[in-house]
């Protein structure tokens, strides 16, 4: 077997390179429930397609005795799934991109997993391809991880479709069966806004249907699938939309070159064109176009480039250079898809880092609107998103950044959720429209500030973050420090965590979801003290590194100090003041922290004190005398 040839390589070298090099390309991705022959159908078009050498024809018939799942026929799924897991298991676990082409067509195929905790793995395969083959295995017919695939199709935009009907020959390729699928799944795809798919029959393994029309489905009368993915046609309308670029780099090599690089994300940029910087509105005109190899009258979608401005005006990287008479929309609140990928729940109120186009920024999710049963697409109240769920949320951001709508443009519209302690990616997203009030609330300005307050009260201000389980010592201690801090003539208030479940939080309980709306909106309240010129006290378990995090940026550097009563919990339990772990214990308290909810412990707090080795008044004075050195 020899790769991919034609006859031009022999006659006209050049003529083939010029050929090759102008075919259209295809980005498709296979996708379906675990065992459908997803990487079976990609081996075999590999092979057929003689885009394998020799050498890795060998390697795949050896490695076939050795692993395959074919009677120690070859096994065309082991030249995808290339980590030993996928081929221990037989299964595929990470996304694999390969590449092959025809006379007529490149093209990029991206092998997804099928099982449901890699469906995250399927997000990002799909994320850029113009094409979907969904798998079905005839013998199982839809299943819920088809309707997950096919439903995370529609939303990602995909309106190419292939209903792959596979495993033919084990349903001794019976037209019924495969009709009542192709019934039950168009049933299906109506719904979610599939409304065009092209049902094929096949065995992958065996190869029908695949290059040419098979003879064991004669009353089949479509295309082979390679037909129509020679066919299928490529969206390459970015170049008729509004120039998009969002600036990734600022080029600054030397005092007389200043230029912003990135790659144009959709419409047509020229030297002289009115462009707008966003988010900060600014205009000017294009004047050059650079590149490597020289400038050019013209960029387009898809090309990276350097462009300068006639004008010297702020542009940072994650700013967007667009259109000036048309350009995308600013924001900071958004309705938006979201898939959830992490183990840990998506927790609303929890800030999380949102990455779109090459802009990062702090951003918060809203309690869910609803999440969608794949199934049934009902909608379903949630409260939070686990894994896999796919929910419509309201977004906050902490600043505001420039977007089209999804379905306008993916580069714009489509983002990622990161987690901010661990740097995992936790979901992804897609962006619906601006919530109209976000353009309606502006910042009011105000003309006594902070620094005239606290100058007023003679002190800096400050917000005392007392964390620690429950029975620590927190609200005792911290009492005791605003007891001498009043003596000293300082201005501080103390909300302790009791006290403000009395009425500020009074509507929020002990899940995972309140205890994070709980530290927000105490957050916000000493923020706002603090902009008084007061010193706060706060004396809150904040079991979560994530919100004491959230709270600490809310606030000028230096002005939160976190205050870590480290008490162990066998010492906290022992002192038991209000008998909570008693109950605990016993089931009558459940998110408990420290028995059935975890503390997160500080990693780096500005002071630590041991109650097991300090009094609670030794306690007071160490802190008093910390903030009088600070």
């Amino acid at each position: 077997m020899a790769a991919h040839k034609s006859e031009l390589i022999a006659q006209d070298i050049e003529a083939y390179l010029h050929q090759h090099q102008h075919k259209s390309l295809l980005r498709f991705l296979t996708c379906g429930s675990v065992d459908d022959g997803k990487s079976t159908l990609i081996g075999r078009l590999l092979y057929d397609s003689k885009m394998i050498f020799e050498d890795q024809l060998a390697a795949l018939e050896a490695d076939s005795r050795k692993v395959g799942t074919q009677g120690g026929d070859i096994d065309f799924a082991l030249l995808v799934d290339g980590l030993a897991a996928e081929r221990e298991q037989g299964i595929t676990i990470d996304v694999a991109y390969r590449f092959f082409s025809t006379d007529r067509r490149k093209f990029i195929v991206a092998d997804t997993p099928g099982h449901e905790q890699y469906t995250r793995n399927m997000v990002t395969g799909a994320s850029t391809a113009d094409a979907a083959i969904i798998l079905i295995d005839a013998r199982k017919g839809v299943l819920t991880q088809t309707r997950r695939h096919s439903y995370l199709v529609s939303l990602l935009g995909i309106r190419h479709v292939v209903l792959a009907v596979n495993k033919m020959d084990l349903a001794d390729w019976s037209q019924e069966v495969f009709e009542a699928i192709v019934g039950e799944y168009r049933d299906f795809a109506g719904q979610i806004g599939i409304t065009d798919f092209t049902a094929i029959p096949m065995s992958a393994l065996k190869g029908d249907n695949i290059t040419d029309r098979s003879e064991r489905s004669p009353w089949y009368d479509g295309p082979p699938l390679m037909r129509w993915l020679e066919e299928a046609p490529v969206e390459d309308d970015l170049q008729g939309k509004p120039f998009r670029m969002p600036v990734q780099w600022v080029n600054r090599p030397d005092l007389d070159f200043r230029g912003f690089s990135g790659q144009v994300a959709s419409g047509v940029v020229r030297p002289g064109d009115k462009v707008k910087a966003l988010p900060s509105g600014r205009e000017s005109t294009v004047a050059r176009i650079v590149t490597f190899t020289g400038d050019l009258p013209q960029a387009v979608a898809g090309q990276s480039v350097t462009i300068t401005l006639e004008d010297e005006i702020d542009v940072s990287r994650g700013d967007v250079l667009a259109a000036a008479g048309s350009p995308p929309e600013v924001a900071d609140q958004f309705e938006a898809t979201i898939v959830w990928f992490d183990d840990e729940a998506l927790l609303p109120g929890r800030p999380y880092l949102l990455k779109l186009g090459t802009r990062t920024v702090q951003a918060q999710v809203a309690e869910p609107k609803h999440k969608v049963n794949v199934n049934t697409l009902e909608k379903l109240a949630a409260t939070r998103l686990e894994l896999n769920e796919i929910g419509v949320c309201n977004l906050s951001l902490a600043a505001p950044i420039a977007f089209d709508p999804y379905a306008e443009n993916k580069d714009l519209g489509g983002f990622i959720l990161i987690d901010r302690i661990t740097n995992r990616t936790v979901g992804a997203g897609m962006l619906h429209f601006a919530l109209r009030r976000s353009h309606n609330i502006h910042w009011q300005a105000t003309d006594v500030g902070k620094a005239s307050r606290a100058a007023q009260k003679g002190q800096t201000p400050k917000v005392l973050w007392f964390t620690g389980l429950s029975g620590a010592g927190k609200s005792t201690i911290a009492n005791l420090v605003e007891k001498r801090l009043h003596a000293d003539g300082r201005h501080t208030y103390l909300l302790d965590g009791d006290n403000v479940r009395h009425g500020l939080n009074r509507d929020l309980g002990f899940t995972e979801e309140d205890r994070v709306e709980n530290i927000r909106r105490v957050g916000e309240v000493a923020r706002l003290m603090a902009d008084a010129g007061l010193i706060v006290l706060t004396a809150f378990i904040s079991p979560f590194r994530a919100e004491r995090r959230m709270v600490r940026e809310m606030l000028p550097e230096g002005e939160f100090v976190e205050v870590f009563i480290d008490t162990p919990l066998a010492e906290a339990e022992k002192r038991d003041v209000k008998g909570l772990y008693k109950k605990a214990r016993k089931g009558e308290l459940t998110n408990f922290t420290g028995i059935d909810s975890p503390y997160e412990a500080p990693q780096t707090p500005e002071i630590t004190i041991d109650t097991t080795t300090i009094t609670a008044e030794d306690a007071a004075e160490a802190i008093v005398a910390w903030l009088d050195r600070a």
